[in-house]
């Protein structure tokens, strides 16, 4: 199985994705009717939905630059490849098309981006589809069922929570956090943010009913959470949830809200809870950092966090943010920071914080000269840098280091 798009096919995706549609569905006609597509014009991309931004990385970025920030815009979704909706009518016109023209597995999501070509599963595993509801809605999720797994034997559970403009299969293809969880008999869940809840699918991290405990989102999650902890045979002592951008300031705000149902929280381009009470403050929060936040109440959750310094998108100031938050009820805690470099990709640092007891309760990874995306991801899936370090990796190992401690009893 394979996601290469045909010859010419990537041009049309392109131009579906810049919102060029009329463009896009002659080239596919001329594909269809095997013409030579013309070369691509270098023109401005059309962009005609809200909010209209685009943010392109630095050039020539100095790798061991410190954080710095390069022509921040307010931003509700992902710099670096917007995705628009499609039309109405000629978008449907040219789904129909392209499922013509593209191989088994590849088509075009209901907003008109690229879907990932399913990876075959191994014998015994399983990658289905399910939906939760309370009464603050319905959410779907996707969950991903190892192979490698002893019956009988309760495994750990990742809630993985996608940014805007993704989707559970776009997630998981670029994270291959499903490839880790086969590796380590863990079950995988990701619940996907509906349009309907936001017009980029973002999670609504800003908004303060989405922020606290038994209310908003953080109720459809812990809710996905717990049901997929009913239906399979799941260690409640080995629940971790991890996210990227939007969601990772959703992982942070689960965390903080239930630390008696995630043992580690995993943040990847994410923002403190309560750095934003609204979309402007949000924006605000995204270019420059929210400024002080309220520390976490009770003790600390074990984080991983992971940013690049040049992330345009959500302010690196926003991961010093997160650590900050979840190391504030650590007593005696202390730092070292070690430095490596991915062979032919990033250098990074990664900073460990302890406890008075020499726990590691917190890590932070700076990679320097990387925007926003996924460190160490496939390019199979959305907003992913290859050139590393593996973030799915690194969380899988730290989350599986930080089972949650229950009190010792007399």
């Amino acid at each position: 199985m394979t996601n290469r798009v045909p010859s010419g096919m990537s041009e049309a995706l392109r131009l579906t994705k810049a919102g060029d549609l009329a463009g896009a569905t002659a080239l596919i006609q001329r594909l269809l009717r095997n013409e030579a597509p013309v070369p691509p014009v270098a023109t401005p991309p059309i962009i005609d939905v809200e909010p209209i931004t685009v943010d392109a990385p630095p050039s020539t970025p100095d790798a061991a630059a410190p954080h710095r920030a390069t022509a921040f815009k307010p931003a509700g979704t992902f710099a670096g490849r917007f995705h628009p909706g499609p039309r109405a009518g000629l978008g449907e016109t040219l789904r129909g098309l392209a499922t013509r023209v593209m191989p088994a597995g590849i088509g075009l999501e209901v907003d008109g981006t690229l879907r990932p070509a399913a990876e075959p599963l191994p014998d015994g595993a399983s990658f289905t589809t399910a939906s939760y509801g309370n009464s603050a809605g319905t959410r779907s999720y996707k969950l991903y069922v190892p192979a490698n797994r002893r019956d009988g034997q309760p495994c750990p559970l990742v809630v993985m929570l996608h940014g805007c403009t993704q989707s559970p299969d776009d997630f998981a293809a670029g994270t291959r956090m499903n490839l880790l969880a086969e590796a380590h008999g863990c079950l995988v869940v990701y619940p996907a943010q509906p349009s309907s809840a936001n017009a980029q699918k973002c999670w609504n991290w800003y908004n303060p009913a989405d922020q606290r405990r038994g209310d908003g989102e953080p109720s459809l999650i812990a809710g996905i959470t717990k049901q997929v902890m009913r239906d399979h045979s799941i260690d409640a002592d080995r629940v971790f949830v991890a996210g990227l951008s939007a969601g990772g300031a959703a992982a942070v705000i689960m965390g903080a809200a239930y630390p008696d149902l995630y043992a580690a929280v995993g943040v990847h381009s994410g923002l403190p809870r309560g750095a934003a009470r609204d979309l402007p403050s949000a924006f605000a929060a995204m270019r420059q950092g929210g400024g002080p936040v309220k520390p976490q109440s009770g003790p600390p959750v074990p984080t991983i966090v992971f940013h690049g310094d040049r992330d345009t998108t959500v302010h690196p100031c926003n991961g010093d943010g997160v650590v900050a938050q979840s190391m504030a009820g650590a007593a005696g805690s202390r730092a070292a920071v070690e430095h490596g470099q991915v062979p032919g990709g990033h250098v990074y640092s990664r900073e460990l914080h302890t406890d008075a007891s020499g726990r590691v309760l917190c890590e932070r990874w700076t990679i320097r000269g990387a925007g926003h995306a996924w460190a160490g991801g496939s390019p199979a899936g959305s907003y992913t840098d290859p050139r590393g370090p593996d973030a799915s990796q690194e969380m899988l190992r730290f989350f599986l280091a930080n089972p949650r401690r229950r009190p010792s009893v007399p």
